[in-house]
């Protein structure tokens, strides 16, 4: 059920990303802001599972909460890190802040 709301989540925000994209850019800038989110997805959660692997036991704290969900957990949690990051540099230097493609 978490990982069910996580990829939500993921989902809402890849709808956000590319709406706003395509309204200010075109549909292919929104296109591009998917593709940005899904590689960074893809590679965060791929190094988040080596992670959880090496340190957490294959169930986990609880049934519902169990290595693949915290794994998803560790990447959602990088994922706001980044792209708080990414949005607070741009804001800073001035530049459109949508945060979604970097220069």
């Amino acid at each position: 059920m978490i990982a069910a709301i996580i990829f939500a989540i993921h989902l809402v925000a890849a709808t956000y990303a590319f709406a706003s994209k395509a309204k200010s850019g075109g549909i292919s800038e929104g296109f591009l802001a998917l593709a940005f989110m899904t590689i960074i997805f893809s590679v965060g959660w791929t190094i988040a599972t080596m992670t959880a692997n090496l340190l957490f036991e294959p169930e986990g704290f609880a049934e519902w909460f169990n290595r693949d969900t915290i794994s998803l957990s560790l990447v959602t949690i990088g994922e706001v890190v980044f792209y708080a990051l990414l949005l607070k540099t741009r804001m800073g230097t001035g530049q459109e802040s949508d945060g979604f493609r970097p220069e």
